[in-house]
């Protein structure tokens, strides 16, 4: 049995992502939603950490939470939303912020360098995003930390061991979130860390062979990326043969794909491969529509589609294996029953038919991005398959803002082959996220051979992220840049102005749609 955190969800974007953090100390977490959080107390606790949220504590339709999580005898972190419900259900007050509130990179000062706090830089800044504040602080509570807008950004109270920060720790925004999480859950809970990655995959290969039985078979959907690798290298170790792996050729795949991805597949596992082109189909569905939910939504349809037909050739094949993240789930749907937002369907969570009547595989549901690759490594994959650059399900339609049709898709694909190029052939994707082309829809006017030209506008994306919730914008050398507009420009008929995007994760996401 593991030492334990119990994550209660207030419907945060970053439940999650406050899981990931706690599992990086090698502290197994689990989170459940706020109204269920009194029924998982137990001997192996030794915290609770309230998430953030985008309710108001004082309203009628606040989340529920049983207040019996007070008594329960561990160390409680409250994170935004989960501070003001301390303070809420205390004796505290929480009121509106007014114009007090605070979204964003923050200056803090920290007042008591103790505790959560030891270590952590007097001067730090971090990642704020909260429109209500403390007007007063429960008995017994002092103020640890503040900012200009916000004299109680970090409150505690040492003799009951609760403390709640009104910023985000669990962010890479936050500067020095890992060791104030750090403090918590060494020296406040007194975890010893006793879970570690190779734990997670001998959990994982179990929990697909439980699932999936002595004789039932998986079709897995495989893209060639990191997470549908994992998921097969999860499924090889859980049941062999009777995964079959089947890569779809949706018509939206970038230069060279489907090649590598052949390869690469036939290189590493032990497991039948089979390539379906099925270009013709998913354009043909995706013809005339521009709606972003609605591409994202047929594409998953079809996806489904494909799938259901090729498990027809396989007698007990009742399950689908996709390589699903967290990140996909929290922005589709909400995960844990609370009252996250929606912000887009990912093809292969909100385009799931309802009558899918196939078993869902998704070892990795629960997991970011990192780690899935340090997964990856502990099954023994090749590097050059854990490292390989993110590429969403739904391929180059969602970086092809409007129209995907034929010709569109072919002048992305042929601006994005450019734009990895000059990134990697200078040395400049290293430790860079996610670097890429897209077609934004807009056309502009121009000049080529003294003639008026009315073109599309292609736009440069490049991001530095550590999971795919948070990213920052990366600036290319001039050098790199400049080639890339010049080669766009002349190489690729029909595009005649490049820009570049600086826009961050948040207010932005990583793909344009």
């Amino acid at each position: 049995m593991h030492e334990r955190i119990l994550i209660v969800d207030f419907g945060s974007q970053y439940t999650q992502l406050i899981a990931r953090r706690v599992r990086e100390h090698h502290v197994f977490s689990q989170v459940v939603p706020a109204h269920l959080a009194h029924e998982h107390l137990g001997d192996d606790l030794k915290g609770i950490i309230l998430s953030g949220g985008p309710a108001s504590a004082y309203n009628a339709d606040a989340p529920v939470m049983d207040a019996c999580i007070l008594d329960a005898g561990v160390p409680i972190l409250g994170i935004c939303y989960g501070l003001q419900w301390l303070c809420h259900h205390l004796d505290g007050k929480v009121v509106p912020g007014g114009e007090e509130r605070e979204f964003g990179f923050t200056p803090l000062q920290v007042l008591k360098a103790e505790g959560i706090f030891s270590g952590v830089n007097p001067q730090t800044v971090v990642w704020m995003s909260h429109g209500d504040r403390v007007e007063k602080l429960p008995s017994g509570f002092e103020r640890m930390a503040q900012s200009s807008s916000c004299p109680e950004a970090a409150i505690g109270d040492d003799r009951r061991k609760i403390y709640g920060l009104q910023f985000h720790p669990e962010v890479a925004h936050t500067r020095e979130g890992a060791t104030i999480l750090r403090n918590f859950l060494h020296w406040v809970c007194g975890c010893k860390g006793d879970w570690t990655p190779g734990d997670l995959a001998a959990e994982l290969i179990q929990s697909v062979r439980d699932q999936v039985g002595e004789s039932g078979e998986i079709v897995l959907g495989l893209s060639g990326g990191v997470d549908s690798s994992v998921v097969g290298a999860i499924c090889q170790q859980a049941i062999g043969k009777r995964c079959h792996a089947i890569f779809v050729d949706n018509g939206l795949l970038r230069a060279g794909e489907r090649e590598i991805v052949e390869g690469t597949f036939l290189d590493h596992f032990d497991l039948d491969l089979t390539v379906v082109d099925a270009a013709d189909r998913f354009l043909e569905k995706l013809a005339a529509e521009s709606d972003p939910e609605t591409k994202r939504k047929i594409i998953g349809h079809e996806f489904i589609e494909v799938f259901r037909e090729q498990a027809k050739r396989f007698d007990s094949a009742h399950f689908l294996g996709q390589g699903t993240l967290y990140p996909d789930v929290i922005e589709s749907v909400a995960a844990h029953g609370g009252a996250t937002a929606v912000i887009k369907s990912h093809h292969n969570v909100g385009g799931l038919p309802d009558d899918l009547e196939m078993g869902l595989v998704e070892p990795l549901r629960l997991l970011f991005k990192d780690e899935v690759r340090e997964l990856g490594r502990v099954l023994g994959l090749p590097e050059e398959m854990v490292a390989r650059q993110p590429f969403p399900g739904p391929g180059l339609a969602v970086r092809c803002v409007g129209e995907c049709s034929p010709e569109r898709i072919q002048l992305l694909r042929a601006a994005d082959a450019i734009v990895r190029h000059e990134f990697e052939s200078r040395g400049e994707h290293e430790g860079v996220w996610q670097y890429f082309a897209v077609l934004t829809g807009a056309r502009s006017v121009g000049v080529m051979g003294d003639l008026r030209t009315y073109e599309e506008a292609c736009a440069i994306r490049a991001v530095q992220s550590s999971d795919g919730m948070t990213a920052d914008w990366v600036y290319p050398s001039r050098d790199c840049l400049q080639a890339i507009s010049n080669r766009v420009i002349n190489e690729v008929r029909g595009i005649n102005r490049v820009v570049l995007d600086i826009t961050s994760k948040p207010p932005g996401t990583i793909e344009w749609e």
